[in-house]
């Protein structure tokens, strides 16, 4: 996420604070200097960064349960409305997407317990946890009661939030993930306008959390019907076959010549044996051709590879995960058998669209 700062790593996965979070412990900090002096600004961020902790163990309750499920996470990230964690993709079926959505509320309901064992069962009353800025509180009966609230607030069905994913996963197993996922982005809108008008009455907040809600559950009904499109085709059906692919060790000037052979964007650059290594792009060897002498290599970074008897959909999820314009395909020996820009997985969408039977034919068996 652009704007973020990583400040450590933890299992493998980047902490990144996004500028906006810094600006709200600022804006804390200085608002009860103001009110209440210098001790209790100093308090007030420490609990604020105490609790973003609390959010960091809930995301990586989500990041730990998924990576059971070969589902890994490059980032964590902070903001002032809490914290996300990109997840390379979702879990596949709806008992492992009910687990991994629930992990995270489970860590927070595990940190109020902790917590609330720590200042004495006896002497925790949620009752008198309504004012969190109480200062007749302890630091850690505000924790405990923050951790309560943090889960219970994940657990609102308000797709794509915890609770969202879990009503998702549940009407799932009756529906099936395209149907399950239009009526969960439906619940998660309506919950976005609640939130939005509670927000307007008092808790401002909200009228962020609102907007997220609203947006993201439009991008995953959005992407749902994408991956619905895709569904049952092949990368050898609609990957490109004509495509151009450069020699490995090809200097600027012999790529330049190549290039104005073809309008596509995208370059695999080859082996003796024909399998692809390595990729470049038009952009990336027109900057070159300014900079450096024509006789020069490539700039070049490692191709990203599928095979052609992979699905379509699965394309779409390795094109973002590779942060690339196209994938180079491969049979099974890896040898280069054709190009998949996201063009061409766009225009197969439109042909679905506009003809929901039409049969695309097989290219590489």
């Amino acid at each position: 996420m652009s704007w973020s700062l990583t400040i450590g790593r933890l299992f493998g996965v980047a902490i990144r604070v996004h500028i906006t979070f810094v600006m709200f412990l600022v804006w804390i900090g200085l608002a009860a200097f103001h009110s209440r002096g210098a001790e209790a600004a100093l308090e007030s961020v420490v609990y604020i960064v105490l609790i973003f902790v609390c959010v960091i163990m809930h995301e990586f309750g989500h990041i730990l349960v998924a990576r059971r499920y070969g589902i890994e996470t490059d980032e964590v990230t902070l903001l002032p409305i809490g914290g996300v964690a990109s997840l390379h993709r979702m879990p596949d079926t709806p008992s492992r997407e009910l687990a991994v959505a629930i992990a995270g509320p489970l860590v927070n309901l595990v940190i109020a317990a902790a917590l609330v064992v720590a200042i004495g069962v006896s002497t925790f009353s949620p009752a008198g946890m309504e004012d969190l800025a109480n200062p007749g509180l302890s630091m850690l009966e505000r924790l405990a009661a923050a951790n309560l609230i943090l889960a219970l607030f994940n657990l609102i069905p308000a797709f794509p939030m915890d609770g969202g994913r879990v009503l998702h996963a549940l009407i799932s197993l009756r529906t099936g993930d395209a149907r399950a996922t239009d009526i969960a982005a439906t619940i998660g809108q309506a919950c976005a306008f609640g939130l939005g008008l509670i927000g307007l009455f008092g808790y401002p907040i909200l009228l962020f959390v609102a907007i997220f809600v609203y947006v993201a559950a439009a991008e995953e009904a959005k992407l749902s019907h994408v991956r619905q499109a895709l569904a049952g085709l092949m990368v050898g059906e609609v990957m490109e076959t004509e495509a151009m692919t450069i020699p490995l060790h090809a200097t600027l000037k012999e790529a330049v010549d190549l290039l104005l052979a073809t309008p596509q964007d995208d370059f695999p650059l080859v082996d003796a044996f024909g399998k692809p290594v390595a990729a470049t792009t038009r952009s990336e060897i027109i900057a070159a051709l300014r900079s450096q002498d024509p006789q020069a290599p490539l700039p070049s970074r490692p191709a990203a590879t599928i095979r052609a008897v992979e699905t379509a959909d699965k394309a779409l999820q390795a094109l973002s995960d590779a942060r690339v314009g196209a994938l180079c395909v491969i049979d099974a020996e890896g040898v280069f058998v054709g190009l998949l820009p996201r063009q061409a997985l766009a225009e197969a969408m439109m042909i679905r669209a506009a003809q929901p039977s039409w049969r695309f034919r097989r290219k590489v068996t």
